[in-house]
């Protein structure tokens, strides 16, 4: 690269998995070509109304913003994990739950023009939480989805801790998509994660979300553990399909500094995965999955069709989105910010009516169109520069000829039919091209916008 090029605390958070390549893994029916859940639902089949499509295409798609909202709770703190995330001790549960309330009101109060498209709990684990405050929290999210109209609402769960009882508070208060962590179904490979549950309360796991009838099931798989071979990590894959996902993100491992595991790393107390067997568990799995009938539509994701992830396509498209609860992130009229990564001062300050946003920064058009290049580069279909433009202002092929022309050259991005896009080959090395792409510098007023 010609330049150093830092992106802001927020992006970079957005882009902790560029350089991880995604395996995750489906099948057919054996009864034609129509895809087919294992678990008897059809797919593809979505009314108009909750088909996804670009932006661009049909800008009702993403009227406003979606809603994410952080629970930073857990059982215990997994080894390779940098969110923000604690154990919480006395009524820490309860005294959040009240505070993500009041931030809520808040947030709605100030923003009444604001409409909700999707909603997102995440964390942690949400379903950590006691029933009843549980039950509350969603509560309120579920008259949001209504009111707003909100086609997708996702909760985030772990295996083990999404009994009956809690999936239906999650069914009773509208929640139509599950995203559950496996990570591995390998009980040594789980160990070394530093996660608590088993391949068996994985199967558990599921059967509930499928009793349950959510519409839409995600199951996260990673790859890259050490020890880990590309028979396990096929197993993995294979015993994942059985399970009848309609979505599977699969991240290579990363071994962020500060985390227990970078530490027993730097001990010398583990190995990293090969590159050259990280590529090969690439290579196998997008071939076996291309066949099995997932679309491959993100670096890190992969759906049956029409089951794509609506509100993780909002961070794609750089699209509004507002956060609330602790180090959540917000996006919102060309301002980017976080909230304080501290559940005790967030408390605090929610109680005493007083700011929880940190890191604030506000955007250039330059700026925007950088970042707005560089997360739509994750997607398989790449930058559209038609809706580029449109979202932008910019002409992507005149304010990024450089890094088009350079990566274009090394058979890391193909230019055709409108569309800017990272080939397979880019695809393994995409941190490295995407990053061209962040701080563009049109060279005069009309170059690169109208």
């Amino acid at each position: 690269m010609s330049r150093a090029v830092e992106p802001s605390p927020v992006v970079a958070n957005l882009l902790r998995s560029d350089a991880r390549v995604c395996v995750p893994a489906g099948g057919y029916n054996g009864r034609g070509s129509e895809p087919r859940c294992p678990y008897g639902r059809s797919v593809g089949k979505e009314s108009p109304d909750t088909e996804c499509r670009s932006p661009a295409a049909d800008r009702s798609f993403m009227p406003d913003i979606g809603l994410y909202v952080h629970v930073p709770f857990c059982p215990r703190k997994c080894g390779y994990c940098d969110f923000y995330s604690t154990v919480p001790a006395g009524d820490e549960c309860e005294r959040l739950t009240v505070a993500l309330l009041v931030e809520l009101e808040r947030a709605f109060t100030a923003r009444s023009d604001l409409r909700v498209e999707t909603i997102f709990v995440g964390g942690g684990t949400p379903t950590f939480l006691p029933i009843s405050a549980l039950d509350r929290l969603l509560a309120r999210l579920g008259q949001i989805a209504v009111e707003h109209r909100a086609t997708e609402f996702t909760v985030e769960a772990n295996p083990g801790s999404l009994g009956r009882d809690r999936a239906s508070v999650l069914r009773a208060n509208g929640v139509n998509r599950v995203s559950m962590g496996a990570q591995s179904f390998n009980e040594a490979e789980l160990a070394v994660l530093d996660r608590v549950h088993s391949p068996a309360d994985i199967a558990a796991g599921a059967e509930v979300v499928h009793g349950a009838g959510f519409e839409h099931f995600n199951l996260d798989l990673i790859f890259g553990i050490p020890g880990q071979t590309p028979a396990t990590w096929r197993e993995s894959l294979q015993r994942a399909i059985g399970l009848g996902p309609d979505h599977l993100a699969c991240y290579g491992l990363t071994f962020e500094p500060g985390t227990p595991l970078h530490d027993r790393l730097m001990q010398g107390r583990l190995l990293r995965v090969a590159e050259e067997t990280e590529a090969e568990l690439y290579t196998a799995g997008v071939a076996e999955l291309g066949a099995a009938g997932f679309e491959h539509y993100e670096i890190s994701n992969f759906a049956w069709p029409g089951c794509r992830c609506r509100h993780n396509l909002r961070y794609w498209h750089n699209l509004p989105v507002l956060g609330v609860g602790p180090a959540a992130a917000s996006y919102l009229d060309g301002r980017r910010w976080r909230n304080l990564p501290d559940t005790a001062e967030y408390l605090r300050r929610v109680t005493a009516a007083e700011p929880v946003a940190v890191d604030e920064e506000r955007l250039s058009p330059a700026e925007r169109a950088g970042e707005t290049a560089m997360l739509m580069l994750r997607l398989v279909e790449g930058i559209g520069c038609e809706e580029f433009r449109a979202l932008t202002g910019f002409d992507a092929e005149q304010l990024f000829a450089e890094a088009v022309a350079r990566h274009a050259g090394s058979g890391r991005l193909i230019v055709e039919r409108g569309r800017i896009r990272l080939t397979d080959e880019g695809r393994l090395m995409a941190d490295s091209v995407v990053l061209d792409f962040l701080s563009p510098v049109p060279r005069s007023r009309d170059d690169g916008r109208p």
